[in-house]
């Protein structure tokens, strides 16, 4: 006996959709595959700090144009994103965070989100949580303080009317990239379609 492949007819499809016990087994299942794959490769912990940028628009650009505040912006940001990833920055970080270091922070494991005029989030990855939230706190307290300080300091490019404000750095949460529900829903899916396909377009030939 050995499976072969052949095209579904529309009796195999009818009787599929009204097996009612197929869906349910299958989903379970798939379920199950998920949850064992999370428990056995977890997700890694994230965590998240906040500094609030302002451009102090009205004080950089009081008459108000739109188009040179929109390039004075672009060009702002640009800057504080490569004070973000700096050496300065960075080495920071890692004098205060033991075990790691500049180069695995530049790989991905330091993500920067919404930078603009506003908040701006810092995202910390790693298989510990309490070294993720030390991660995030200590990146985000280093790029307000490296900012500040460049902007007393004329000769560093960056306009005297940005202010940068750690607002959320203390007793930050760390929380799974990945929720076990994400993982329970593509499992479940996952193993459905798979069954779906070897059931309609694998048959028995003895």
């Amino acid at each position: 006996m050995k499976l072969i492949f052949s095209s579904p007819s529309s009796d195999d499809l009818i009787h599929l959709l009204k097996a009612w016990r197929f869906w349910l087994i299958s989903a379970l299942v798939g379920a199950a595959i998920g949850a064992a794959f999370y428990y056995i490769a977890p997700p890694l912990y994230r965590a998240r700090a906040t500094v609030n940028v302002d451009f102090h628009l009205d004080q950089a650009w009081p008459q108000n144009s739109d188009r040179e505040q929109f390039y004075y912006l672009d060009r702002e940001v640009r800057k504080l994103e490569e004070i973000a990833m700096s050496d300065a920055v960075l080495n920071s970080v890692a004098s205060k965070v033991d075990g790691v270091t500049v180069q695995q922070m530049r790989a991905g494991k330091l993500q920067l989100d919404q930078p603009g005029n506003g908040g701006w989030h810092f995202f910390a990855d790693d298989k510990d949580s309490s070294k993720a939230a030390a991660l995030a706190s200590a990146w985000a307290q280093a790029f307000a303080d490296n900012v500040q300080a460049e902007v007393i300091n004329p000769s560093s490019g960056l306009e005297k009317y940005i202010t940068a404000s750690a607002t959320q750095t203390q007793n930050l949460s760390a929380h799974r990239r990945v929720s076990l529900s994400v993982y329970l829903l593509i499992g479940a899916l996952g193993f459905l379609a798979f069954s779906a396909f070897g059931i309609l377009f694998f048959k028995t030939e003895k």
